[in-house]
């Protein structure tokens, strides 16, 4: 058995995995990454799923390194394309057109841009990647990780990895499980974290989100690339939900956000295969439109399926043994298959018939043999019992309203980034795992923050989270497990675990929230003699050598520096679009948190914030309200009836220099709208 030793272990080669990667390789640390399967990218590569992102990540509310992400995978495609005059000249091409993103696009651009990035540091060794390679187990030595092995999936060597710090990057936060890490899965209690949509009663730990085994399609008309008939597909054909207004095989499903009926075909029009922008499901996930590229040049889009009729909400992956995890995962790619058949047989079509025999699959896009991803796309993960645990108080739009909280997400003093979605969960398997699915939860949440103690365990001392799996719930997973924020966070968790080895602190200590009065809210502590010196002997992160701690303001700036963010960019959302590029920063959102929209105008937000305890209503004497409007002025690519959201920012007189209990700050947003499906 071999042995790989490195400042920091990054297991996980996703997006969060990446991110920590390039983070803590840029610092000048030795790192090692590892990933399961042959492609880096996770979600955006492996699992098939083009950028899921919030409206205003063109210009901000998206790390320096993300937004270099996007750029490469744009200049791919005017490096490497032969793309007409028009899309030739437009500075933001989605190259795919697809509703879901302003940047649709094929995984083999996110690859390139990828390995483009990692490049620099793969070349001097600074970056060791092991691809194919999954982790198999974890030895501990009191609290704290002394080695992860790992194991070739190709030829069955094992290696140990050794590093100061570990960051667990994989998709179902699996070193938590090898390494005996606390963590949770499936739903919460509402009992436990008193959220609007919990569930009742005790907690469901075989609730977890359906998966989607997604795959890639062009369309030939008049060509015929029907599929072997799936073993179990009249099974899956005939399959009504209970929550379905029918067979879950069908151009009718439910609206996520009402759960009213809607009926959207494949196609809305003729043009629809061929760069047709219509309002239909060929278009929301297009990776690639042939309207961009000169007349004939390619026959057909590619268009990525990951709509409800291939959602696996049968069987759990997690707390359930192998075997059974196993059969699940077959028949989610039973499922996969048997719709593609049923498309290309059954399906009503424009013309009145059935049957799209020109659909094709793609397995040059996915790089399979058979046209299914890599992998499937992984919503839920095992989730650490954090330092600090994102609630729906802290984020969502309704539950924040009926607990009297102030307009606006919660504010934490240990931001390290911000993101934006909505709580979106898709159907799950149900209390008992199987037999009674649970039908979709979502709702609206306000632009909200990462704190950092949520990636953080409240034992483990050289852990940190680095994707999915840090501290939220089953319901606020639902907006923290998009592109842009599992990048945000395995950014920070590099960052983070880099500083402490360059200032020999550990990466622990966290606050209670701003305006969250819940108990589970406030993060636990450490016994007094672990939170002074440590396992390692070092003081805690957030501590100078004496053991003093340093004010909350200087550990933020520092981690914000680190990062490369721009304490001066206070831009987060702007109101109007710049061509250069924007760095975002925490410090932006604590000192102007501001929102503006393509929608009808929101009621201004007038509530103060409390000055003091959660419970307090009274106004600091020393908060200050501004009142912002972006300018009105309309810029290409939108109408000029854009409307804006007015901010009421609320401000404590001073900032306590005490970790254990940080002043409260909060500012007041008005509420998000709720965007179309």
């Amino acid at each position: 058995m071999s042995e790989y030793q490195a400042d920091i272990a990054v297991v996980g080669g996703g997006l969060g995995g990446i991110a920590a990667a390039l983070a803590a390789a840029r610092e000048g640390k030795r790192v090692v990454l590892t990933e399961e399967s042959t492609w880096l990218g996770g979600q955006l590569t492996s699992q098939l799923v083009p950028p899921d992102e919030h409206p205003w990540i063109e210009a901000t509310g998206r790390t320096r390194s993300y937004a270099e992400l996007r750029d490469r995978i744009r200049a791919y495609y005017h490096r490497s394309y032969p793309l007409s005059p028009a899309a030739a000249s437009e500075v933001r091409l989605n190259p795919g057109q697809g509703g879901v993103s302003a940047l649709c696009h094929e995984p083999r651009a996110a690859l390139a841009a990828i390995d483009e990035m990692l490049a620099p540091y793969e070349a001097d060794r600074r970056l060791v990647v092991l691809r194919e390679h999954e982790p198999v187990r974890v030895t501990t030595d009191g609290d704290r990780i002394a080695s992860v092995t790992v194991r070739d999936r190709r030829s069955g060597d094992e290696h140990d990895l050794v590093a100061s710090y570990v960051i667990d990057a994989t998709e179902l936060g699996d070193l938590l499980e090898l390494g005996g890490v606390e963590h949770v899965i499936g739903a919460e209690s509402r009992d436990d974290t008193g959220e609007l949509h919990a569930v009742d009663g005790p907690a469901a730990p075989l609730d977890q989100q359906a998966i989607t085994w997604c795959f890639a399609l062009d369309y030939l008309p008049g060509e015929d690339h029907t599929i072997e008939r799936p073993a179990g597909y009249d099974a899956w054909r005939d399959y009504k939900p209970e929550f379905w207004p029918g067979p879950l095989f069908s151009w009718t499903d439910v609206l996520p956000t009402t759960l009213e009926e809607r009926t959207e075909a494949i196609f809305a029009a003729p043009d629809s295969p061929r760069g047709g922008v219509h309002r239909d499901r060929w278009n929301f996930r297009r990776v690639l439109s042939s309207a961009h590229y000169p007349a004939g040049r390619y026959r057909s889009d590619i268009t990525v399926v990951n709509w409800p009729q291939v959602d696996y909400w049968r069987g759990p992956l997690l707390g359930v043994d192998e075997t059974t995890r196993d059969r699940s995962l077959a028949e989610a790619r039973e499922q996969a298959l048997s719709f593609v058949y049923w498309m290309q047989t059954e399906a009503p079509t424009l013309d009145g018939t059935n049957g799209y025999r020109g659909l094709r699959l793609r397995p040059d896009v996915t790089g399979t043999p058979d046209g299914l991803a890599m992998r499937p796309y992984i919503r839920e993960s095992r989730r650490l019992l954090a330092e600090t645990r994102v609630l729906e108080e802290h984020v969502g739009v309704e539950a924040r309203e009926r607990a009297g909280l102030p307009d606006g997400a919660a504010t934490f003093h240990d931001t390290v980034g911000v993101g934006s979605y909505r709580i979106d969960l898709h159907p799950s398997t149900g209390r008992d795992g199987h037999e009674h699915p649970r039908t979709y939860v979502d709702v609206s949440s306000y632009p909200f923050q990462i704190p950092l103690g949520a990636l953080l365990p409240r034992r483990v001392d050289n852990l940190l989270a680095g994707g999915k799996n840090i501290g939220t719930t089953h319901i606020t997973n639902g907006c923290y497990r998009l592109h842009p924020v599992e990048w945000n966070i395995g950014e920070a968790a590099g960052a983070a675990a880099s500083y402490a080895l360059d200032h020999q602190v550990a990466p622990g200590g966290s606050g209670p929230t701003s305006d969250c009065s819940r108990t589970s809210s406030v993060t636990s502590r450490r016994s007094s003699a672990s939170a002074s010196n440590g396992p390692s002997g070092r003081a805690p992160f957030g501590t100078d050598a004496s053991g003093r701690r340093r004010p909350t303001h200087h550990r933020r700036r520092k981690l914000w520096q680190f990062q490369g963010h721009s304490r001066s960019a206070r831009d987060w959302p702007r109101g109007r679009s710049s061509p250069a590029r924007r760095s975002l920063s925490p410090a932006a959102v604590l000192a102007a948190p501001r929102v503006t929209a393509t929608t009808e105008e929101a009621p201004q937000a007038r509530r103060a914030c409390p000055s003091g305890s959660p419970a307090t209503t009274r106004t600091s004497p020393s908060s200050s309200r501004r009142r912002w409007s972006p300018s009105s002025r309309s810029r290409p690519g939108r109408t000029s009836t854009s409307r804006t959201w007015t901010t009421t920012t609320c401000r404590p007189s001073s900032l306590r220099r005490s970790l254990r209990a940080p002043r409260p700050t909060c500012s007041a947003t008005a509420r998000r709208p709720s965007p179309t499906s």
